[in-house]
């Protein structure tokens, strides 16, 4: 069972986050930067897929060369090989566009089932799975919290939840399936599995490598542009309710919802 795993590296949630001077992107130094948490489950759930049918789990980021840390991590969990795309050429393209480039990466490889986040938690855009999936013409299963395997290793069943219950969906494989949050819990790299990352394949590529053109990439090739980002409005100061006793600090607490917040 040959899995690929599509990853990316993002700001660590506890990072503070500072808008560039131009309003279009983020101050990246200082940043610390991760695997993405989704991205996370999808190592987790091919590793243990690895474990039990056999194969290979290959790695795979597109962005600048500190992107090989968060291929490294994933290496250091029992992954077997990485590629990662690097490429100026890149700077600015959209989720199409790095559909393209992984699309391009895969179409020269063998591969069963294909693993992503179901987002990064930087863009939110939810999308790059399903794009790269229609790219490959494979079917797609998004949002999955659990994932069965048929004994053959021919047909997955995945579970993902909906409003109230769960929906399970069956797909012939090669497929491409997008992890939730509760699909596993991720391992940490044991030492041991650091060490050895050290020495695992690890291939750089360009677009030119990939006979991407230039003009689908980047911001030329953008589909989505960012026009402006802006920090979330300031919260207002919480009011505290003063008061000699308890009956007395509920009135003017009945009081304020009632006049002010108008919610009683």
């Amino acid at each position: 069972m040959n899995i690929l795993v599509c990853l990316k590296q993002v700001p660590d949630t506890e990072s503070q986050i500072k808008i560039a001077p131009d309003g279009k992107a983020i101050v990246t130094d200082n940043i610390k930067w991760v695997m993405n948490p989704y991205d996370e489950y999808a190592v987790e759930e091919a590793l243990r897929i690895k474990e039990k049918f056999g194969g290979e789990v290959t790695i795979i980021g597109v962005g600048p060369k500190r992107v090989t840390e968060a291929i490294r991590t994933a290496l250091a969990m029992g992954a077997d090989k990485g590629i990662l795309v690097d490429d100026p050429a890149l700077a600015g393209t959209d989720s199409l566009g790095t559909a393209r480039v992984l699309a391009a990466v895969i179409k020269d490889l063998e591969y069963d089932m294909i693993l992503c986040g179901k987002q990064g938690v930087d863009d939110d855009s939810a999308v790059v799975g399903s794009n790269l999936a229609e790219l490959l013409s494979i079917p797609q299963v998004s949002v999955v919290v659990k994932l069965e395997l048929s004994e053959d290793g021919s047909v997955v069943k995945a579970h993902k939840e909906v409003e109230g219950g769960a929906f399970v969906i069956e797909a012939a494989l090669p497929a491409l399936i997008t992890a939730q949050k509760g699909l596993n819990e991720p391992r940490y790299a044991s030492l041991p599995g650091i060490m050895k990352a050290k020495k695992k394949p690890l291939d750089v590529k360009t677009i030119a490598d990939l006979g991407v053109d230039a003009g689908e990439v980047g911001e030329s090739g953008a589909k989505i542009k960012v026009i402006q980002i802006t920090p979330p409005e300031e919260r207002a100061a919480g009011k505290i309710v003063e008061g000699e006793t308890p009956e007395e600090k509920a009135a003017k607490l009945a009081s304020l919802l009632h006049e002010e917040a108008k919610i009683i």
